[in-house]
């Protein structure tokens, strides 16, 4: 009993520096932050301090702009990651295949995934420019239009544009996970299978996909809580415009915060942020049980 004893002693004492940090880091930020969001915590208002109950997320919640940037969440999320999803399991199909240079083509496949997201931005708002981006000029050459055109001045254009610049650094991470997937698939079930007659296609909705689907869900669940979470990409290139068409949750949590100074209204967003997540998250995971009870 005295060792047990001591050696939960020592474990406590090692681990102490790291519970610290945690504690510090990232449990009294957030205990903060839940406190803020029933607070009056605005800088220019008289009674900063006070307590407010759920005011804030009544206000919040009634509010247009909070529903207007959830839904424009909401769509960047669903088109970034279906795009994402898709390229990646066909870009991993074809470097699950033998032939020369696909070691090669699966080193390089992984650069857009290294760039960082501000230069990622940067790189994307120069293509993007109306007045010397290249994809005017390519746009040009190929005789799809005919003069420059300001890609980035219509609220759904640029929105878009966004999610392709997203899903261009994104895919080859989705790709990666569904190419570790398919390494470990049982060859011998599709040589049966194609002794049996099986085409190309039937393989692929009979044999693959099901195999895939817990990966498929996985990379659906951690790629929507990025996007939910999606702000630097929107900052860079186009900081909310225009007319507030990319303007999405997390740009409308920093404005709120760091050029408002409403700090009550911020810690709102934030934990709204979490209950959606959380809600998305369960869903994912109840999908998944489900499809790993089936393939059991």
């Amino acid at each position: 009993m005295h060792r047990r004893n001591s050696e939960g002693a020592f474990a406590l004492a090692i681990s102490s520096p790291a519970l610290l940090i945690v504690f510090g880091v990232v449990l009294f930020p957030l205990a903060t932050t839940l406190a803020y969001s029933f607070m009056n915590m605005e800088l220019i208002s008289a009674d900063r301090g006070s307590f407010a109950g759920l005011r804030n997320y009544a206000e919040v919640l009634g509010s247009e702009a909070f529903w207007a940037a959830l839904g424009r969440t909401a769509w960047f999320t669903a088109a970034s990651t279906l795009i994402e999803t898709v390229l990646g399991l066909f870009i991993a199909l074809l470097l699950n295949e033998s032939f020369a240079g696909v070691r090669f083509l699966r080193t390089i496949v992984l650069i857009p995934w290294a760039i960082p997201t501000i230069v990622n931005g940067s790189l994307w708002k120069w293509i993007y420019n109306g007045e010397y981006g290249v994809m005017n000029a390519i746009m040009l050459k190929l005789g799809l239009i005919a003069e420059y055109r300001s890609w980035l001045s219509d609220p759904f254009a640029a929105m878009n544009l966004v999610v392709v610049a997203d899903a261009w650094k994104m895919t080859p991470l989705a790709a990666i996970f569904f190419l570790a997937a398919l390494q470990s698939v049982n060859k011998a079930t599709y040589e049966a299978a194609v002794v049996d007659g099986a085409g190309a296609v039937r393989r692929f909705f009979s044999l693959t996909l099901p195999y895939l689907a817990p990966t498929i869900l996985i990379v659906l669940l951690m790629r929507t809580v990025e996007k939910f979470k999606a702000f630097d990409i929107f900052y860079m290139i186009t900081k909310g415009g225009p007319a507030n068409g990319t303007k999405v949750l997390m740009y409308e949590t920093y404005l709120s915060a760091f050029t408002n100074l409403q700090y009550s209204k911020a810690a709102t967003y934030s934990y709204l942020f979490v209950i959606i997540i959380a809600g998305l998250t369960a869903l994912y995971v109840r999908a998944l049980d489900k499809s790993e009870a089936s393939n059991g």
